[in-house]
């Protein structure tokens, strides 16, 4: 094995790992349109679900079948028929659901049943388990027009899903709901899986679609300045609905937005819409900071805090490289955890990516900000200036008149923001009995 492998598998391993445990023992809810599996990613998906399972995360899977029924319409001379948006479902196209249903579910199982050597499948041992989890009503006549055998979730058996998963098995549900007299319903992928996630009140729904996700402004085209917007909160989720016309078609805005808004609404913490056409997407998604997708979300995840005894750890693994590389000076486990009343952090989904501490000199109406750390991973996005008007908001609190910095590498991004650079001599004397005269740290001073 390469030694660039090592030097960046073990990084970007380590990397994951605060997600893998935050994720375990955790319900999610996919649902996969029928157009992913005809258009051939059904065995990567299902080797993504594999793993993501065997991290601990609870699936429940929901599979789609728009375009394999209107196939085996076409196959029988009809075509399909939607109003609103919704299929017209009569008899022949109750048939030829219920067809597309048992030949995708052998597809799904068999996907799942894979195990050769040399693939992310080897050694896996994922149960599929299916069945009648759905009780649906019909959706009756409306504007005059009679939807026949199309359904909506009436129940979900709540109880009988959690035992299944509590025996470590997958759940995979059919876009059929039955009636209590037996009588079958073709419901739509999309509202099953929405109906699921607010009923198990799972973690996360996720959308597998043939759309990237949103863009920053949804109703322009796509370029570099109008990339997907990775997290969206609420509200503004809801706002773009409300100036979005009705989802129809499935790369429609609204489309899928109207179903994770439904669910976070519902208390689902969490809900994304990723592209299927990317390979790892729900990989990259869920186990990677900014995700590939859109992902709605009650409230901002990232969170401005000060610190506590706990983000001790965190604090150390976000500080370690900057040390290493000689930015920061190094500082022992011992010493974060006496001074960690001093620190604040940005954290983002259960991770650390920013600190900074500040250090009080009473007597000469001063403090240092100190270990000014931003991961890479967010560089760029903000998370410096929050760290800086906070450490000043808690200075002002103090009673001091100004903040300063010792710096030997980031002394520009510092000038931009008010600070002024002045000689050694003018720390306070107790900083100056400890200032290293080797390192030649520069001082900057910013005046609050």
């Amino acid at each position: 094995m390469s030694t660039v492998f090592n030097f960046t598998f073990v990084p970007w391993f380590r990397s994951v790992a605060p997600y893998i445990h935050k994720f375990r023992n955790q319900t999610f809810v996919v649902g996969i349109p029928g157009e992913a599996i005809a258009a051939g990613k059904l065995p990567n998906l299902a080797q993504d679900l594999a793993l993501i399972q065997s991290m601990g995360v609870r699936v429940v899977l929901v599979h789609g079948f728009r375009p394999q029924v209107n196939e085996q319409l076409a196959i029988k001379g009809q075509s399909a028929k939607y109003h609103h948006g919704v299929r017209i479902t009569d008899s022949l196209a109750l048939d030829c659901a219920q067809e597309a249903t048992g030949q995708l579910r052998y597809e799904i199982e068999a996907a799942f049943s894979q195990g050769l050597p040399n693939t992310p499948m080897a050694g896996a041992t994922v149960r599929v388990i299916s069945g009648n989890f759905i009780t649906a009503r019909p959706v009756g006549i409306i504007d005059g027009v009679d939807y026949q055998h199309s359904g909506l979730v009436r129940k979900v058996d709540v109880p009988g899903i959690m035992r299944t998963l509590d025996m470590g098995a997958l759940v995979l549900l059919s876009p059929f709901g039955f009636s209590p007299t037996g009588e079958a319903f073709n419901l739509s992928m999309e509202e099953v899986a929405t109906s699921v996630a607010i009923a198990l009140k799972a973690d996360k729904l996720l959308f597998l679609t043939e759309v990237p996700g949103i863009r920053m402004r949804p109703h322009e085209p796509a370029s570099e300045d109008n990339p997907v917007d990775t997290e969206l909160p609420l509200a503004q989720a809801v706002q773009i609905l409300a100036d979005s016309p009705r989802g129809l078609e499935p790369t429609d805005t609204a489309f899928y937005l109207q179903h994770c808004v439904k669910a976070c609404k519902a208390g689902v913490e969490r809900s994304h819409i990723i592209p299927f056409a990317v390979d790892g997407a729900m990989l990259l998604e869920v186990y990677v900071h900014d995700g590939i997708g859109t992902m709605v979300v009650d409230e901002k995840l990232e969170e401005l805090r000060e610190a506590t005894a706990d983000d001790v750890g965190g604090i150390l693994q976000l500080i370690e490289p900057f040390e290493k590389d000689g930015t920061l000076v190094k500082r022992n486990r011992t010493e974060i955890e006496r001074d960690i009343g001093h620190y604040t952090i940005v954290e983002h989904d259960g991770v650390i990516f920013a600190c900074a501490a500040l250090y009080p000199y009473p007597e000469a109406g001063t403090g240092e900000m100190a270990a000014v750390t931003v991961s890479p991973q967010v560089q760029g996005q903000g998370d410096g200036e929050k760290l800086l008007k906070r450490i000043e908001q808690r200075a002002r609190i103090m009673g001091l008149d100004s903040i300063f910095v010792l710096t030997t590498r980031t002394m520009h991004w510092f000038l931009k923001r008010g600070f002024v650079q002045v000689d050694p001599d003018w720390l306070p004397e107790a900083r100056k009995k400890k200032y290293n005269w080797d390192r030649k740290s520069m001082v900057l001073v910013k005046k609050l």
